[in-house]
């Protein structure tokens, strides 16, 4: 069963523990089908990991960048009777990203596959042109067999798989299933740069390309089916959500955090918040992280809703800068990479619980690509990948050290920033543990370092009645 296959009940109690995007969607589509919906969320405010700093010039993103996928927030908007492009705005990126790399060269990849080729051509000839155009194809394939039976599928199965490949036999070959998507692009693209860029997709799902299957090559349609910015930015996407479900009669607890799930006769009952406040309802969905159920944080008769997921290899983290500057150098667009020296260097280094010193980093410059003149003063997020807290605790030392891999890595480029950087403006893995309990800092919950790897994720509906579970650690 899933969360849109509940039974309507008159006035029926949903309660909601998170208000993350996942938290937020729900609360939005149960109080719109007549549910009485409340929310509790620990932080000030909602969004969850769509987190904001304030700046000199006002609120910068330090959490997602860009909206993909657009055609499911279409749909959970139009399932509330709602068009998005009446909330929100958002604008098309031509370009998907700049690329960079230590000998100058770029390259841009674009939102349509022939600007794409030809940039590809341009940059590293016709035999890599080719290359590309079989991995796009190839990755549309992939995309479009697994896209409804198991990406949007609440329960998916290996049954449900092997139906998607039986149905379609040829893309077997395309699956290379004892292939890791390094080695597949090893097979695939002559150019090394290539290799690099295509690996980075990976990291998408918080994987290593040395260690994710060849099948997370369809990541990167994701992105070739077009990447938006959000006017405002992402922080918006919440606002939007949580006041169409406000005004649908859900209701918003913020600074209230839910300390214990409460079982009665093998059925959850109520939630406990940090003030011993007891709440009643029928229907309980957590959009937390499923480890915290695992490991006891909210009670011990709840740690079977999420049992594996105590021990089980974590995905990636991160260390998040979010400041605004004066920048000079190179010309920066939306999305940026810088890319390392040695290809792959950061995942080994990562695998060893180290932070990176040869890292590829990631440039959200905020002001650009919205169809207009950016300003003096820019807002920028920068992100590295990072072992989680279980493969490497933080250290005191961690935040100059950070600092100085991070910007003079950047100078290399000819890039700087005229930005007085705090303690703050720095997200670190133990950071994230702290805003996202039990997490272990990872963004993205269980490893994806294994073919069956989606399978294995926590499912909306639970063993524990009453309980669902949403969210990014959830498939």
């Amino acid at each position: 069963m899933t969360l849109h296959q509940l039974p309507i009940a008159k006035k029926e109690r949903v309660i909601i523990v998170g208000a993350g995007i996942g938290g937020l969607a729900a609360s939005l589509r149960l109080s719109h089908m007549g549910y009485n919906v409340k929310v509790f969320e620990t932080a000030e405010t909602a969004g969850g990991k769509l987190r904001t700093i304030t700046g000199q010039t006002g609120e910068i993103d330090i959490g997602p960048t860009v909206l993909t996928l657009l055609p499911v927030f279409q749909k959970l908007f139009r399932s509330v009777g709602e068009d998005i492009f009446d909330h929100i705005e958002l604008v098309r990126q031509k370009i998907i990203a700049r690329h960079w790399w230590p000998d100058g060269e770029t390259l841009d990849l674009y939102d349509d596959f022939e600007s794409s080729r030809d940039a590809i051509l341009n940059f590293s000839g016709p035999e890599s042109a080719k290359e590309f155009e079989k991995y796009f194809y190839d990755t549309r394939d992939l995309f479009s067999c697994f896209d409804i039976p198991v990406m949007q599928n609440p329960n998916p199965s290996m049954l449900d798989m092997n139906r998607a490949v039986l149905n379609n036999p040829k893309i077997l070959f395309k699956m290379h299933p004892l292939r890791t998507l390094s080695s597949l692009l090893n097979y695939k693209f002559r150019d090394k740069r290539l290799q690099q860029l295509f690996g980075r997709y990976a990291t998408y799902v918080g994987g290593s390309p040395l260690e994710s299957p060849a099948l997370l090559s369809l990541i990167w349609q994701a992105e070739a089916r077009g990447v938006w910015s959000v006017k405002g930015g992402m922080k918006e996407l919440a606002r939007v959500l949580e006041n169409l479900a406000a005004d649908r009669g859900a209701s918003f607890h913020y600074n209230t955090e839910v300390k214990n799930l409460n079982i009665k006769h093998d059925r959850l009952v109520s939630v406990t918040d940090n003030l011993n406040i007891s709440h009643e309802a029928d229907k309980f969905i957590f959009n937390g992280d499923p480890r915290a159920l695992a490991l006891g944080r909210l009670g011990q008769k709840v740690k079977k809703a999420a049992s594996k997921e105590a021990d089980c290899e974590r995905s990636l983290s991160a260390y998040v800068w979010g400041f605004d500057a004066k920048v000079s150098g190179p010309d920066l667009v939306h999305h940026n990479v810088f890319f390392s020296d040695v290809t792959n260097s950061e995942f080994y280094d990562i695998k060893k619980g180290k932070m990176p010193v040869d890292p590829s980093i990631y440039i959200c410059a905020q002001d650009r690509g919205k169809n207009a003149p950016y300003p003096t003063t820019e807002r920028f997020e920068i992100i590295l990948n990072a072992p989680p807290v279980s493969k490497r605790k933080s250290t005191p030392e961690d935040y100059e050290k950070c600092k100085e891999i991070t910007f003079k890595r950047l100078e290399m480029f000819g890039l700087t920033f005229q930005s007085k950087l705090k303690r703050e403006n720095l997200t670190t893995p133990q950071d994230f543990e702290g805003l996202f309990p039990a997490s272990d800092g990872s963004l993205y919950g269980r490893s994806p370092h294994s073919l069956l790897a989606t399978l294995k994720r926590p499912k909306c509906a639970t063993s524990v009645q009453n309980l669902f579970l949403v969210g990014g650690g959830v498939h």
